[in-house]
C-alpha cells in the first residue's frame, strides 16, 4: 500500500512540474533572457575592520602518553642467530 502511495505521489510531482514548464513556455520566454548588469566600479567602500573583544579560551590539553613503540635491544642478535640456524 505504501509503495502505491509513493508511486502516486511521484507521478503527481512529475505531472505538476511538467505542467509548470509548459506554462512558462507559453508566457513568452524564460527568465534566462532577462539579464541584469550591476556596475559598482565607481563606488568607494570605506570602513573599519570589526574584531571581537575579549580573551580567547583555550581548549583542554590532551593527555601526555608514552610511546607505544618499544625498541627491542636483542633484535640484531636474534637475526644473526636465526641466520646461523639456516
Amino acid at each position: 500500500m505504501q509503495k502505491i502511495l509513493g508511486l502516486v505521489a511521484a507521478v503527481i510531482v512529475v505531472v505538476s512540474s511538467s505542467a509548470q514548464v509548459l506554462a512558462d513556455d507559453k508566457k513568452g520566454g524564460s527568465d534566462a533572457s532577462k539579464v541584469k548588469v550591476y556596475d559598482f566600479s565607481g563606488d568607494t567602500i570605506e570602513g573599519d575592520l570589526i574584531k571581537p573583544e575579549g580573551t580567547t579560551v583555550d581548549a583542554r590539553d590532551f593527555a601526555k602518553h608514552s610511546s607505544l613503540i618499544r625498541i627491542r635491544k636483542d633484535f640484531i642478535p636474534e637475526i644473526i642467530k636465526s641466520a646461523e640456524d639456516l
